[in-house]
């Protein structure tokens, strides 16, 4: 029996899977829609992976005092476990002119977990991340695709939000008041009709009286 076994092999050993996450994670994180394309599997796993490490940039946000600064290099020490290692060679490799290698997209992705995210996701407890199926298999194997995004960070369902706003909503009781009031309003108007075609008619009779007198 499968006990105490909760995550998936994804079909690769151990070295081969971390390393896996490492990418994903550093996609996510540097991708500038906040959302990658993947498999339904693969976010599974990595939604977990990437969560712990947007949780180690929320406790960086939030010291404060003098232990801020010690504070915040541990968790950032901690949270390059999450991804790959920057490259270590580059203080050696400056010779006579020559310029730097750059530095790696794991880099890339702790200085924005830490500078960007983990101010946005201060007043978060959790929960930073959604999948969206997408419904369609991939071309070739059919596998079930999905998007894994940040959540908050998407102009396209603000503007929805902002849009419903906007809208006001009548209840089907209010529109049957409407209705009842405009029948009435059309039912008080119609006597007020009639009299006043009766009076017109009657207007020219009393004239053609006195002028006969």
């Amino acid at each position: 029996m499968r006990h105490l076994k909760a995550h998936r092999k994804l079909g690769r050993t151990t070295e081969h899977r971390i390393s896996m996450l490492r990418n994903l994670a550093t996609s996510l994180i540097n991708s500038r829609d906040d959302r990658i394309v993947t498999t339904l599997p693969k976010a599974k796993e990595l939604r977990p992976f990437v969560e712990k490490a947007i949780t180690l940039s929320r406790r960086a946000a939030s010291l404060e005092g003098n232990t801020a600064e010690v504070g915040g290099l541990h968790l950032r020490r901690q949270a390059a476990a999450f991804f790959h290692a920057g490259n270590y060679r580059r203080a050696s490799a400056t010779r006579r002119g020559q310029t730097p290698p750059p530095r790696t997209a794991g880099v890339a992705a702790i200085r924005r977990l830490f500078d960007e995210l983990g101010e946005r996701f201060k007043d978060r407890p959790g929960g930073y991340t959604r999948i969206i199926k997408l419904g369609e298999g991939r071309v070739g194997d059919n596998a079930d695709m999905c998007l894994l995004e940040l959540v908050d960070f998407n102009d396209l369902y603000k503007t929805d939000k902002d849009a419903k706003k906007g809208k006001t909503r009548r209840s089907r009781r209010s529109s049957a008041k409407g209705a009842e009031v405009s029948d009435a309003e059309v039912v008080a108007e119609a006597p007020e009709t009639e009299e006043g075609e009766k009076k017109a008619k009657k207007a020219p009779k009393k004239a053609a009286k006195k002028d006969k007198e």
